[in-house]
């Protein structure tokens, strides 16, 4: 599991640069290079971050809810909360486009 894991991080840094030297390439002279890699590595960090809170908070919740079935709202509200890291993410990824 964890060498998949390994490989799957691999391959989501190995996307992130491809795509910020695509889109520098494309930019031309207008913005640096590191500029756009900065973009996608704020975006894409804070989507793997996110996954990673959200498959913890899932299996616990998840665990929760089998034992007592009051506690749905809270554990939903928990689960709606890491995405508030990837918003912040595109909003630094947008400020450092600009």
């Amino acid at each position: 599991m964890k060498r998949l894991l390994a490989t799957f991080f691999s391959i989501t840094l190995l996307l992130m640069f491809s795509v910020g030297f695509l889109m520098a390439a494309e930019a031309g002279a207008s913005k640096g290079w590191a500029a756009y890699i900065g973009s996608g590595l704020a975006v894409g960090f804070s989507a793997l971050a996110t996954g990673y809170a959200q498959a913890k908070i899932g299996a616990a919740g998840a665990g929760a809810l089998a034992e007592d079935k009051s506690l749905q709202i809270p554990i939903l509200l928990l689960l709606a909360l890491p995405e508030t890291i990837v918003i912040v993410g595109f909003v630094a990824a947008l400020f450092i486009l600009r």
